[in-house]
């Protein structure tokens, strides 16, 4: 039988954990709990304006505010686990009869690493169309059912993959020209002469490829087993690691030898944005926020930063933060004393802050001065990631005996492609 929340034993820090892979009742443990969190934040808040600040007070609030942090991270896990099942190999359906015969020499070559295979398979994979090429590299294409496996599971761990746009491509760059300022127009009468106008700014943005790799390790005797899978045990060994490692980059990368992450682009002030940087927006206080007597908000600022992008951009915008930084804006009121942050409305919802959804990874910055702990942004207009057809796996039987080593590699290229698109929250420092 699941448990619920009651309030009043909230209020005395005792908790009651719902069935953790029932993401419904999750939901309700956090709707039970984010009305405790209101109640509590409130009177707090009253207190500290007639200036009865109560350190017990703060410590309920802070209490149930973890709560709804791990409730969420609760809900986030069901769901990703819920997806992650619906993975899996294609068990080639779908496969053409090349794909099919170029899987099942994969297969033996992966179990075996039988030499005599490998001019076959290596033709296999031109007739597959999976390459049109010798590998200067060395390894082996993966079958497609093998790399859509990888794929998705690092699209379901990744929050940058499931936010920005992705796009596929066959060679080592991918070059964009962007238009950054437009050509002149104007309107004119039947008989009135027309003007030059202005030419259109073209800029051209390069996506480089970077590899990066994972080295899963099997006893061979684990691989003469028929019945292990080969492409879901591959999936789960290496895509978490990719997961872990590419989202770590869109966000901080510094670009060299790594995708190149929103964080490493310069940064001014919103009201000097200019092509080629991203604008931020205050936070309204050193080090922190504004507090919550004083006659500013500290909603203001998350305000501020989502006016600070242009109309056209917060249509499918949302926020990105880590989960501490979500935890304290959760306690910010608007002028009219609600607050901002909102429940998801179902159980494969998000939660939301002004309602746009709000997207967590931990990568971002914390709460600190000078920091920029917040974004909020199009990221499907404003961040690209590009993949390189593709996953090669090198066998090596002879590195670690009695394990064989199975290094595999992608590659990936990302950054901003639309400057306007994305903005960031910066923290005084003074």
């Amino acid at each position: 039988m699941t448990k619920m929340i009651n309030p009043a034993r909230l209020r005395g820090f005792a908790v009651a954990r719902a069935d953790a892979s029932n993401p419904t009742a999750i939901l309700n443990e956090m709707r039970t709990a984010f009305e405790a969190f209101k109640a509590e934040r409130t009177k707090e808040i009253d207190d500290l304006k007639k200036g009865l600040g109560d350190y017990v007070q703060t410590e309920k609030v802070d209490k149930i505010n973890a709560e709804l942090t791990s409730l969420q991270k609760s809900l986030d896990a069901v769901n990703m686990t819920m997806a992650a099942m619906q993975i899996g190999g294609a068990g080639g359906a779908g496969q053409t009869p090349e794909a099919a015969e170029h899987t099942q020499a994969f297969n033996k070559w992966f179990r075996r690493g039988d030499r005599a295979i490998d001019a076959d398979l290596r033709d296999l994979e031109v007739k597959a169309a999976l390459t049109s090429d010798s590998d200067e590299d060395g390894g082996y294409v993966v079958p497609e059912e093998m790399s859509n496996t990888i794929d998705r599971v690092v699209g379901t761990v990744s929050v940058m993959r499931d936010i920005s746009q992705q796009m596929t491509i066959s060679t080592d760059t991918y070059k964009k020209l962007i238009g950054v300022g437009g050509a002149g127009s104007g309107w004119v009468g039947e008989k009135q002469a027309r003007p030059e106008t202005d030419t259109p700014t073209l800029r051209e943005l390069v996506f480089n490829m970077q590899e990066i790799y994972a080295n899963p390790a099997a006893t061979q005797k684990m691989l003469d087993d028929g019945r292990v899978d080969i492409a879901a045990w591959l999936g789960n060994e290496v895509a978490i690691e990719f997961a872990e490692q590419e989202g770590a980059a869109f966000i901080s990368g510094d670009g060299v030898n790594r995708p190149r992450g929103i964080m490493s682009y310069d940064k001014v002030a919103n009201g000097s944005y200019a092509w080629g940087k991203i604008g931020y927006v205050p936070s309204g206080k050193a080090g922190g926020f504004a507090d919550p007597t004083a006659s500013v908000s500290p909603a203001d600022a998350v305000v501020d930063l989502y006016y600070g992008l242009k109309q056209q951009y917060r249509n499918g915008a949302s926020f990105l933060m880590s989960d501490a930084t979500m935890g304290t804006v959760r306690k910010f009121k608007n002028a009219d004393g609600d607050f901002i942050w909102q429940l998801p409305t179902g159980s494969a919802e998000l939660p939301t802050i002004l309602n746009k959804p709000v997207r967590t990874d931990d990568n971002m910055d914390a709460v600190a001065a000078g920091k920029f702990p917040i974004s909020f942004g199009n990221f499907q207009r404003g961040y690209l990631i590009v993949d390189r057809f593709g996953i090669r796996v090198l066998r090596d039987p002879f590195t670690n005996k009695p394990y064989v080593h199975f290094y595999t590699t992608k590659r990936v290229g990302g950054g901003v492609q639309n400057f306007e698109a994305i903005k960031h929250m910066k923290i005084g420092t003074s």
